[in-house]
């Protein structure tokens, strides 16, 4: 079954450059961050892969395949450099 939800997408380093955003609330059937991640891939041209990046929902990081609710909060995080 495609469920869709209403999801709050969070960015963060070189991806909210790559968005020209912070964040955005999307409508969308992806039941996963991976799935919902294949999505924004396409949608904003990312070239990171899903494996180099941390995934948070409603700010706990979580496995790729964590399921998504309605009304989640999931954040995108790339390795970041500095010191």
């Amino acid at each position: 079954m495609n469920t869709t939800r209403q999801l709050r997408v969070r960015y963060f380093a070189s991806l909210r450059e790559q968005a020209r955003t912070n964040e955005e609330t999307i409508r969308t059937t992806a039941g996963t961050p991976a799935a919902l991640w294949e999505d924004l891939r396409q949608r904003h041209h990312f070239t990171a892969h899903l494996d180099a990046l941390r995934v948070a929902v409603n700010e706990e990081f979580v496995p790729a395949t964590q399921p998504l609710q309605d009304g989640d909060t999931v954040a995108f995080i790339p390795p970041v450099a500095g010191g």
